[in-house]
């Protein structure tokens, strides 16, 4: 029997009051518990991100019903609003952090909204959250050159790893964007599995570092919350997501081909 693929919900703001720039990616306080009750009513079974990577990568069998929960960024409210109900309901999650984003010691500005301080992140990892990468300054990881791209994830890595005492072993890409040569790096720095978004359940055929996940927006109805979860209609729901996609995969192409047109003529 074929193993079935995964849920892996990828979330952004928990916000009551977000502002333009994080409104469309985020969700209600209300809508997101409501979302957690849905998971728990169907027996479904969260994991973290490593855990899932570890059981497919050692050939362990899934629990029933397996969904990974993942926050992107590092907004303040997933501390305020959105521990809270997964400690009520005791599924763990990851949380993907942009360390030059967060308030404190190592903060560059450029967070789109409230963003944790290290207070707050050392709380989320002694509740059972896995505390994973997403680069420092959140950039197109696939338009970097290869220094700027291992600093990105060299850099980030070692401030959690100074912060909470371990190194993240999952990682996020900012935008979802990466390409051969970026997976590659992130396995040399020591990263054991990295998520895209392609907004499509994932399998273990795509491999440790191209884990597809599913977008959950502030306008996702309960119907199609179940349906994300279930793992139903996924490729109606998201069908305009992916017109807009490959659309947009041409456009940087051609700027990365105009890129290097340019850069051997120096």
């Amino acid at each position: 029997m074929a193993e079935p693929p995964v849920p892996i919900l990828m979330y952004h703001a928990v916000a009551t009051d977000p502002n333009d720039a994080t409104r469309v990616l985020s969700v209600s306080p209300e809508s997101f518990a409501q979302q957690m009750d849905i998971i728990g009513a169907l027996g479904c079974t969260p994991l973290r991100t490593d855990d899932l990577a570890a059981r497919w990568r050692d050939g362990r069998p899934l629990p029933e019903r397996p969904v990974l929960i993942t926050f992107d960024d590092g907004y303040e409210g997933v501390h305020r609003h959105a521990l809270p109900v997964l400690a009520k309901h005791g599924f763990p999650a990851t949380v993907f952090v942009s360390t030059g984003w967060l308030r404190g010691a190592h903060d560059m500005g450029g967070g789109l909204d409230a963003m944790l301080d290290w207070d707050q992140v050392r709380e989320l990892a002694s509740a059972g959250v896995e505390i994973g990468g997403h680069t420092h300054t959140h950039p197109q990881l696939d338009q970097l050159d290869d220094s700027a791209l291992r600093h990105e994830l060299i850099h980030s890595r070692e401030i959690v790893g100074d912060e909470l005492g371990t190194v993240p072993d999952s990682l996020a890409y900012p935008y979802g964007y990466s390409s051969r040569r970026v997976r590659e790096a992130v396995r040399e720095t020591g990263y054991g599995q990295a998520l895209a978004v392609n907004n499509a359940l994932a399998r273990r055929r795509q491999g440790p570092y191209a884990l597809t996940r599913l977008t959950v927006r502030r306008a996702t109805t309960t119907e199609e919350f179940e349906r994300l979860v279930q793992g139903r209609a996924i490729a109606r729901d998201f069908a305009r997501d992916r017109a807009l996609t490959k659309g947009y995969a041409l456009v940087r192409r051609a700027r990365q081909v105009r890129r290097k047109v340019s850069r051997s003529r120096v």
